[in-house]
């Protein structure tokens, strides 16, 4: 895949928190195009590695450089706009406006990236029309759980991320709604080409990614 950006590079990362080492000189290359899993138990620092990507945390050292730009070097207001413009996030319970219905969840991102009225909500509806969530004027809380994460998903790919995270983003699905879900995630590298780095602890879903990585004692395996 090499004839694609790269969208996440981490190098030499070390993270420790409270006496415990997350990550020693963890490394990590996504391509657009290119989905990864990374598996652990809870505590091994998945969500940590996430937080990461996103900027949110500041490894003890090493290297995050997500789109290009190397995110330690950003000020906060750069890293906002940056993640803003090339990550989305899909999280385990969708972290959705309940009140609001899905179209206006998904446009209020592509509003906040700067998207005009009209065109956010245009592309808002487009999305959730490809991605088979139905048309509704009822607030995403009366959705399904299956149907509040394709919200999610939507949302998260409104502003053509390069790189797409999800954070256990069928754990609190039904064996029938993980499933679709799953589906769907794992296309989206194809369809969008972007890069998807998922974190789980089910392996099934894990297997579905191009490659499939254990984080272990610091480093990805």
């Amino acid at each position: 895949m090499t004839d694609h950006p790269t969208a996440l590079e981490m190098t030499a990362l070390d993270y420790s928190i409270g006496g415990r080492t997350l990550m020693s000189g963890l490394e990590l290359r996504l391509n657009a195009g290119e989905s990864v899993s990374v598996m652990g138990p809870s505590g091994s620092g998945k969500s940590t590695l996430i937080s990461c990507a996103l900027g949110l945390l500041k490894p003890d050292a090493g290297s995050v450089r997500v789109a290009g730009a190397e995110l330690s070097a950003l000020s906060r207001r750069q890293l906002a706009e940056h993640r803003r413009s090339h990550i989305g996030v899909v999280f385990q319970f969708g972290e959705l406006l309940p009140e609001l219905t899905p179209v206006e969840n998904v446009a209020l991102a592509a509003l906040l990236s700067g998207a005009g009225r009209r065109t956010a909500y245009e592309e808002a509806a487009g999305l959730l029309r490809e991605l088979g969530v139905p048309e509704s004027n009822a607030a995403t809380a009366t959705l399904s759980g299956g149907e509040r994460q394709r919200t999610a998903v939507a949302r998260a790919l409104v502003n053509k991320p390069r790189l797409l995270l999800a954070d256990e983003p069928t754990g609190a699905l039904d064996a029938a709604n993980r499933d679709s879900v799953a589906d769907l995630l794992f296309s989206v590298p194809s369809r969008w080409d972007c890069a998807l780095l998922v974190v789980t602890h089910d392996a099934e879903v894990a297997g579905r990614a191009d490659r499939t990585l254990a984080l272990s004692d610091g480093k990805l395996l």
